[in-house]
């Protein structure tokens, strides 16, 4: 291996130690005059990531913006809320608050169908973790087919809201506002994508729910619930077609009341 090689091999290893943009344009600037083109590569290399870095950075200062600056005019406990599960066919829909701590590292943090479960449950464990406070509330199935689904959603915000150890001062929610709570709101359209609190509630909701239709998988295997947790997949409406709902479906739903009368599996 010649000398020119080693060093390269030894600049990219520098690069690959690199994690943040300053560095990463440091060592793009020093490759700059180097006219080697296994060089170039490497300074372009190193640019490209030095620009998804600084997207990345400016993506989550933006989600933790509206939060900075409810503390800074006074808050103290700002709860995100968000609640998961409204369009499937069976098990409960799950609402979760969480009031995040100060200065939380949540690197990756998003809305939870964007993530796939292995990074929710990594992020899980890391909001657990770091949260001051978390509050979790199930609306099973009977209560969604008496008051509705929209209802039903309403009053699982509410409830994690109360099941939170400590109040909150100010809540931001995702596309609506909670009745029922005494708490300043801010609902934001979309606002598992565009606020670190509610993304966090919106994963931890999404673990908890999908934790739980795991369960009944069990209870009542044949649907597929481990798998699809619920919603209206081709397979789930197979065994209804089939087998009849079982005690989790929700029979107000149309698709489930379709099949009502076919015995259970």
């Amino acid at each position: 291996m010649s000398r020119g090689a080693r060093s390269l091999a030894s600049l990219r290893k520098r690069a690959r130690a690199v994690t943040h943009e300053a560095g990463l344009e440091e060592l793009a600037a020093e490759l700059a005059n180097d006219a080697r083109a296994g060089a170039r590569a490497l300074a372009e290399s190193c640019l490209r990531r030095a620009e998804k870095i600084g997207r990345e950075r400016q993506r989550m200062e933006g989600l933790f913006r509206l939060r900075g600056d409810l503390l800074a005019g006074g808050a103290r406990f700002v709860a995100g809320v968000d609640e998961v599960g409204v369009g499937p066919l069976a098990g409960p829909v799950v609402a979760a608050a969480v009031v995040l701590g100060d200065a939380p590292e949540l690197p990756g943090l998003d809305d939870s169908k964007k993530l796939t479960r292995e990074k929710r449950e990594l992020l899980d464990v890391a909001i657990r973790s770091q949260a001051v406070a978390i509050g979790i509330c199930p609306v099973w199935t009977e209560e969604i087919d008496e008051i509705n689904i929209y209802q039903a959603a309403l009053r699982a915000m509410h409830g994690a809201v109360v099941d939170l150890s400590i109040a909150p001062d100010h809540v931001l929610v995702d596309a609506r506002r909670i009745p029922g709570i005494d708490v300043r709101q801010t609902p934001i359209v979309g606002g598992d994508g565009k606020d670190a609190s509610i993304a966090a509630a919106s994963i931890v909701a999404k673990v908890h729910r999908d934790a739980i239709m795991r369960r009944f998988d069990a209870v009542y295997p044949g649907y597929g619930f481990a798998r699809h947790k619920g919603y209206g997949t081709e397979e789930h409406l197979t065994a209804l077609r089939e087998g009849g709902p079982c005690p989790i479906h929700r029979r107000s739903f149309g698709p489930v009341r379709q099949y009502s009368a076919t015995p259970s599996i």
